[in-house]
């Protein structure tokens, strides 16, 4: 049974042209004025396959939702793209109380990670079943919320493992059934090449596909490649230093920027634990605004350009529709 087949094409949950879809309901892209951070977590649980400090708990909760408040008092920041999915720890009661608490829209994840945190139900099952499921989530919700996003689908190595390939093309399958965009993990940006091809072999456009991790792959050939197809580029490590610094992530982002592909970057800092958070000493969720934008900007960075790769980028993936959502921002971004 062919994919086409096999997956339901959903009528009630299609995102309606502009319209993302967050915790606490629908939200106008539109209406989006200030930057989005494109790939962070809020509630995870890694402990079982990256030990015990791999956590964002109940007991973080209050702080997760301060610093987004002071981000979005201090920058203006308007959504937070959640990619917690099944099989992570997710929490989407949790997610919907810290976007109320902060007063910044969340859109949450579903999907698999990569194959060290695949749950039972992953095992053995076929892509299309896999992807059934999926859009059977995106449609219906969970306790009143749907996922706004499908991902981040993981893989390690330069090839997807054979179950890591089939939870791909389930994400391939119900992105084209529901309209939404996939986000991947590539493990240590190792495998873009083999995610984007797997992806869009499945009948997925590049442009709803963000390949994750890429600052930490000191290859701007490979940008340039997966930016040139269409697919979107995520340096969304910022701050990480102990993987990569911020020097060499703002070298290869200027690089791809340079080769005409400024279009195609999303930056975040994809906090993952707790001892990131400000309140333990890390960067936290506002390092991308604090200390990387600045020196963008000192390296010639002008506005435009930078309301591009933080608001107006995000948008027209999560959306689909490439080339919209431009002008000034009307935040408080600065």
């Amino acid at each position: 049974m062919t994919g086409d087949t096999a997956v339901p094409v959903v009528t009630g949950a299609v995102r309606a042209a502009g319209l993302l879809h967050t915790v606490a309901g629908p939200l106008s892209a539109a209406d989006v004025r200030g930057p989005v951070l494109a790939h962070e977590h809020l509630a995870l649980d890694l402990s079982r396959g990256s030990g015990p400090k791999a956590v964002l708990a109940a007991r973080h909760r209050a702080a997760v939702a301060a610093e987004l408040a002071v981000l979005r008092r201090d920058f203006g920041l308007s959504l937070v793209v959640e990619l917690t999915c099944r099989g992570m720890g997710r929490d989407l009661a949790a997610l919907a109380r810290i976007a109320a608490a902060s007063g910044v829209a969340v859109v949450a994840a579903t999907g698999w990670y990569y194959e060290r945190f695949h749950p039972p139900e992953v095992v053995g099952a076929a892509p299309e079943v896999l992807a059934r499921s999926l859009v059977e989530e995106i449609e219906d919700g969970r306790g009143g919320i749907r996922p706004g996003v499908i991902g981040e689908i993981g893989s390690h190595g330069d090839r997807p493992s054979e179950p890591e390939s089939r939870v791909l093309r389930a994400a391939a399958l119900a992105a084209r059934a529901t309209g939404l965009a996939v986000v991947t993990h590539a493990g240590l940006g190792r495998g873009g090449r083999a995610q984007l091809e797997l992806l869009t072999a499945a009948g997925l456009a590049p442009h709803r596909i963000a390949i994750g991790h890429q600052d930490l792959l000191d290859d701007p050939a490979v940008h340039r490649e997966l930016a040139a197809a269409g697919a979107y580029v995520c340096f969304d490590t910022i701050g990480k230093e102990h993987y990569r610094s911020d020097a060499a992530r703002l070298r290869l982002l200027l690089a791809l920027v340079e080769a005409g592909h400024a279009d195609r970057a999303l930056l975040s800092c994809d906090v993952s634990r707790h001892g990131y958070l400000v309140g333990a000493g890390g960067g936290g969720y506002g390092h991308l605004f604090r200390s990387f934008v600045p020196r963008l900007r000192a390296a010639g960075a002008d506005e435009e350009l930078i309301d591009g790769l933080v608001r107006r980028n995000p948008l027209r993936f999560l959306t689909g529709r490439d080339g919209e959502w431009g002008g000034a921002a009307g935040g408080a971004f600065r």
